[in-house]
């Protein structure tokens, strides 16, 4: 059986889900995480390129940082995105201030900013604070979630 390979952000490990089963919550086969929350994980350089390498499930990822403060009030608009998009994508988070090598790589200019990752490759990018709705909006129009 094929299955969507997505990357456990707990542990790095990669795993195979079926497609019609995302939104059930499979685990990781190695260390148990949930591989579909609903909820944004946070990641580090190395965790962030695997998984937007690696995974054939859309990945929206907010770069941010402590200081910024449009950045934390966005924060609960993206957690809402993250309900709201459950079991077609997942969203992270990347603090910039704690992982600048990763603004470098993606040349991240200002934030906050939103790039959508899907089958290895950067599908689109949005920079300033949006209300969920206008995330998840977005999110669709690029064609990888459906409505």
């Amino acid at each position: 059986m094929s299955g969507r390979k997505l990357t456990c952000l707990s542990c790095g490990q990669m795993n195979r889900a079926p497609g019609d089963k995302l939104a059930e919550g499979p685990r990781c086969g190695v260390c148990g995480a949930a591989l579909m929350t609903g909820k944004p994980a946070s990641l580090d350089g190395p965790m962030l390129q695997k998984a937007a390498r690696n995974d054939d499930v859309p990945l929206l990822v907010d770069y941010w940082a402590p200081w910024c403060g449009p950045c934390r009030m966005m924060a609960p608009e993206f957690d809402k995105a993250a309900q709201q998009l459950a079991g077609q994508v997942r969203l992270a988070k990347i603090d910039t201030q704690a992982n600048p090598d990763a603004a470098l790589r993606w040349n991240i200019q200002g934030i906050p900013a939103f790039i959508l990752f899907s089958g290895g490759h950067e599908r689109g990018r949005l920079s300033g604070a949006r209300s969920a709705g206008q995330l998840v909006d977005w999110v669709r129009r690029q064609g990888r979630a459906p409505a």
